[in-house]
């Protein structure tokens, strides 16, 4: 098995990867001070732009959110993306070529830029199947969508294609395009006969699958003629770039509006994405031919950033703190099944979730064909708690009209109500469940609690903070600030606390303007616990001598190696931070003043506590009244050195 990426590698890809364009894609930046950038920040919502980006050191903070980082933690962020995933994207956008170490298991063993070649096949695959949409041999194709109310350009909006017919048409225009046979067999995109190769898909309308980058590794197909004899639906099968269990169509066009509200909603098929976005559900995807599972769930759980307990709490209003996660199903009994499945995977979530199901077991597309856009978003909010649906389908089973139904039912939804994560709601259910039934809640709160009482075969909801965790650079996860205490910022109004920020703000950012002086200061030049951790890590670099021999970007990860996480944040908030001073040929004084008013601040105190220690001496005892007196003497020494240096 291939492995961990190479960490030079890694180092290259964060360098040659612009922090500005990247982030640029997602936030709208403006100048802000020198070499400063600020935005609105895409990971809360907010009016005044606290959003702030340093491109000379690779870095980014949020002053109202706190979240902060470098190009690799913003796109494993934003994009819910695994490091590695992120490290992979980021090469393919600045040309770097990975190469992997042995031992690990981030990646199947494939010859160099296979991967590329084959997200490059399935690119190639989807336009081609776009620019058959309009030919004349898929009006079948044009009719199945028009008869769901979608027109060209909402076709085009989603990629959507047509396989022609024959058994090579694809083969063809992709071997044209220089791919091998072996290549068109990897990508999923050819079948293998006793004959050769031919097109996987035919005569079908196409829907291509992205990933959370958007970059195409599949397709859904449905049949649309009699004459063929394969399933209604048919997908690219497993390969290295799809993992049915891992994706989620439309997850591509949701990710945004999933991050940023806090709510996805799981549908079932591609034509109900389709109508969910149309209909201003921007935040609908679907499973691709298996039902929800674990893996589907990770994948949510990082966009929602659903990494706090106790999140899921449902207000009055109906909304919810902590995220929604809406599952809708068909009214029949498949729906009802899915539903339950559904269920199985609520403990992976912190989140609340909710099952919204049409009564007439209309499903999205349908719904807005009959009654518009609003009825598919009338649907969504009126959505129900799961647990709610799952309990009442439990119910339908029996005939509660009998002493045998009602006693089935109540053993059958028992473990239901006992298995809510949330204890405080426990009781409210057993009371709504002994109402259902029509059974004493005595009855149902004995059922309850031998069934609470009973092992469970189901998960415990995630424990940790921050998703899948993290790990070192090089390994499939990087580890970040999230969970992690970080040391209690100082008052600002602090004159001392605000005058020591500002030194370890220029330093962190010019360390070329920084006098030598600040290498020689001591462990408790700095008087805020914060700032003196940071000072040490910057002293564990090399000091801002270090830091002149380093590009900007390099300066700061060296400190960041160097610190604990409980001021991982904090190194990263005061590496992009802007300095009082915005005119750039000024910089270099106010670096160098503010760094000399913080070391003359730390030898005042220094110079306060020899003359109190020589005050407390007894002059009779000689020795040790001329050893500190010649202390005392060399620190005012150097307070006076430093001093006339700063006046020249």
């Amino acid at each position: 098995m291939a492995g961990l990426i190479r960490r030079e590698d890694v180092d290259q890809v964060r360098e040659r990867a612009r922090i500005d364009e990247i982030v640029s894609a997602h936030v709208t930046l403006k100048p802000a001070g020198v070499g400063a950038l600020v935005g609105l920040c895409p990971f809360h919502d907010e009016r005044s732009p606290s959003f702030n980006v340093r491109p000379s050191v690779g870095r980014y903070h949020c002053f109202g959110c706190g979240e902060g980082g470098d190009v690799i933690e913003f796109i494993m962020k934003m994009d819910g993306l695994s490091f590695t995933e992120a490290i992979e994207y980021l090469a393919g956008k600045t040309g770097v070529q990975l190469r992997y170490e042995e031992g690990g298991s981030a990646r199947p063993r494939e010859e160099p830029g296979k991967r590329q070649r084959l997200l490059e096949a399935n690119r190639v695959a989807a336009e081609f199947y776009a620019e058959q949409l309009m030919g004349p041999g898929a009006a079948a194709a044009r009719a199945f969508l028009a008869e769901r109310s979608f027109d060209r350009s909402d076709a085009e909006r989603f990629g959507v294609g047509f396989a022609p017919k024959g058994w090579d048409a694809l083969q063809r225009h992709l071997q044209g395009r220089g791919f091998t046979q072996a290549e068109l067999v990897a990508s999923g995109l050819m079948s293998q006969g006793q004959r050769g190769i031919y097109d996987r898909f035919r005569g079908r309308v196409m829907w291509p699958i992205r990933d959370v980058t958007g970059a195409v590794i599949g397709f859904g197909a449905r049949r649309l003629f009699e004459d063929d004899q394969g399933p209604k639906y048919l997908n690219t099968p497993e390969t290295s770039l799809y993992k049915k269990s891992h994706v989620l169509y439309g997850i591509d066009l949701a990710k945004r509006e999933i991050a940023k509200g806090k709510r996805v909603v799981v549908v079932e098929g591609y034509t109900d994405v389709m109508a969910a976005h149309l209909s201003g559900v921007t935040t609908a995807v679907a499973t691709c031919g298996t039902a929800f599972g674990a893996d589907h769930a990770k994948v949510v759980r990082r966009l929602l950033g659903d990494t706090t307990a106790g999140g899921g709490l449902q207000l009055k209003s109906g909304a919810s703190l902590g995220g929604e996660i809406i599952f809708t199903f068909d009214g029949d009994a498949a729906g009802q099944k899915a539903a339950v499945r559904a269920y199985g995977e609520d403990q992976r979530f912190f989140a609340q979730t909710f099952v919204a199901v049409e009564p007439s077991g209309m499903d999205p597309c349908d719904l807005r064909m009959v009654g518009g856009p609003e009825a598919v978003r009338a649907l969504v909010d009126g959505r129900v708690p799961l647990f709610q649906f799952v309990v009442r389908s439990k119910l339908d089973e029996f005939d509660l009209n009998t002493a045998e139904g009602r006693v089935n039912a109540l053993r059958e939804a028992a473990p239901i109500i006992a298995g809510i994560r949330d204890t405080a709601l426990r009781p409210e259910y057993a009371r709504l469940l002994a109402g259902w039934i029509g059974t004493d809640e005595r009855t149902v709160a004995r059922e309850i609690s031998r069934a609470a009482s009973t092992p469970s075969l189901r998960e415990p909801p995630p424990t940790t903070a921050g998703g899948d965790g993290g790990g070192p650079a090089g390994s499939d996860e990087r580890p970040t600030t999230g969970g992690v205490p970080q040391l209690p910022a100082p008052d600002p109004r602090d004159p001392v606390a605000r005058d020591e920020r500002l030194a370890l703000v220029a330093v962190l950012q010019y360390p070329q303007h920084v006098p030598s002086s600040f290498d020689v200061l001591g462990e408790d030049a700095f008087v805020v616990p914060a700032w003196r951790v940071v000072h040490s890590a910057i002293r564990a670099a090399g000091g801002a001598a270090a830091g002149r021999e380093m590009s900007a970007a390099q300066w700061v990860a060296a400190v960041l190696e160097q610190a604990p996480e409980t001021v991982a944040g904090v190194v990263t908030q005061l590496s992009v931070a802007s300095l009082p001073e915005d005119r750039e040929s000024a910089i270099a004084a106010f670096v160098a003043g503010v760094v000399r008013r913080v070391a003359d601040l730390g030898l005042t105190r220094r110079v306060a506590d020899a003359r109190s220690r020589l005050q407390r001496l007894d002059p009779a005892d000689t020795e040790a009244y001329q050893a500190a007196f010649a202390e005392l003497l060399t620190i005012e020494a150097e307070r006076r050195t430093l001093r006339e240096g700063s006046s020249a």
